[in-house]
């Protein structure tokens, strides 16, 4: 049961749903509407050389320093 990001068309909300089966009907927690799109989650991974982002950005692996990481500025 994974859990996606959505934006609503509508008011465009950004949420987080708990997702079960394969075509769940999402609704908007703010205005109910029934019209979201899945968004694409950023995930990263702590390996034994340090964290590796799924961001096709600059982030693809990262080497935090003490504010964060330079490329995408996450705080690891």
């Amino acid at each position: 049961m994974p859990i996606y990001e959505y934006e609503c068309l509508k008011c465009h909300h950004e949420f987080e749903e708990l997702v079960f089966g394969k075509n769940p009907e999402v609704h908007c927690p703010e205005c109910e509407g029934g019209e979201v799109k899945r968004l694409l989650s950023v995930t990263a991974f702590k390996t034994d050389t340090g964290f590796v982002s799924t961001a096709s950005s600059s982030c693809g692996g990262c080497s935090p320093g003490a504010g964060g990481c330079s490329g995408c500025s996450c705080k690891h």
